[in-house]
Formats: structure tokens, C-alpha cells, sequence
């Protein structure tokens, strides 16, 4: 069985495909996010990511799928901008929620998951286990993006190391 992408699935797209045809969500593209990917590409792993996990624990996959593409909606580069009033890790999902209720409108859970994705740096704690889940997947995701290159470069030397079956 092949593995379904996010393009592939249906599903999941019927969840998201208003969002995906907005130009602010589109706009993404334009900022580097982990060195090696888009803010899009990011948030779309991110969703697409947490929406499988979601399903797979018979939880509330549109507000995960939804909140997890919209958890990084701001549009400035984090590595150089600065804030007094506190870290990135602080402001951007304050950003991202403000811009996110110009586009739509978010339930409470949405509302949560994209707040309360960067917990683990804010100290504040999410209400529901979707948006626990988001932030793990985009933690995972952020690492899995980073490192990737790398990743290539020790998969083809060890493939150069390991003779032909």
C-alpha cells in the first residue's frame, strides 16, 4: 500500500482546502522556516502530521489539521526580527492567532492549538491533547527539516559503505 501525501488525501483536504486558497496562507512560501523549508511547507507538514495523528487516536482531526496549518501565520523572519516585549517563541503565536481570526473563524480548540504550540519554550499549558499534539509534531518536524541535508549526506555515505546485495 502506498503512503498517502497530503496532496493524496481527500480527507484531509476537505479540512483544509479553504485556508490553502487563501494569498495569507499562501504568502508563506516567502519565509524560510528551518533553513531547508517554508513557513508552508512547515505548516502543511505540521497539519498534515498532527491531522494523521489526530485520526489515528479518534480525536478532533479538522481543529488539529486546521490549527496546525495556521500555528505559524505571521510574516517576518524569527532569526533577525526582535521584540522587547519577549521572545519569538513568546510573540508568534499571539501573531499567528491574530492573523489566523482575520481568515477565518477558529473554535476554541484551534484558537488553543495554535497559542499553545510552543508550550514547552512559554510555560503555557495546552487544554486539549490536540494541541499537545501539534506542538510535539512541530517540534519533530522543526528537527526532521533542520537536519535534513544531513540526513541525505549519511544515508548516501552509508550506502557507499554498505556493498551491494
Amino acid at each position: 500500500m502506498t503512503k498517502l501525501t497530503w496532496r493524496d488525501d481527500s480527507e484531509y483536504l476537505d479540512l483544509v482546502s479553504d485556508l490553502l486558497e487563501q494569498e495569507p496562507v499562501q504568502r508563506l512560501a516567502n519565509y524560510t522556516q528551518h533553513h531547508h523549508s517554508t513557513r508552508l511547507e512547515h505548516s502543511i507538514s505540521v497539519s498534515y502530521n498532527s491531522y494523521l495523528v489526530s485520526k489515528k487516536l479518534g480525536l478532533n482531526t479538522r481543529a488539529t489539521a486546521r490549527g496546525g496549518l495556521l500555528h505559524d501565520l505571521f510574516y517576518y523572519d524569527w532569526r533577525t526580527t526582535k521584540f522587547n516585549l519577549g521572545s519569538h517563541a513568546f510573540i508568534h503565536p499571539r501573531v499567528a492567532l491574530r492573523n489566523a481570526e482575520k481568515l477565518t473563524d477558529l473554535s476554541d480548540m484551534e484558537k488553543d492549538i495554535i497559542l499553545k504550540h510552543m508550550w514547552g519554550a512559554t510555560l503555557a499549558t495546552p487544554k486539549y491533547r490536540e494541541s499537545a499534539i501539534v506542538s510535539l509534531v512541530d517540534d519533530y518536524e522543526a528537527v526532521h527539516e533542520f537536519f535534513g541535508p544531513t540526513r541525505k549526506h549519511v544515508q548516501a555515505f552509508v550506502e557507499k559503505l554498505t556493498p551491494n546485495a
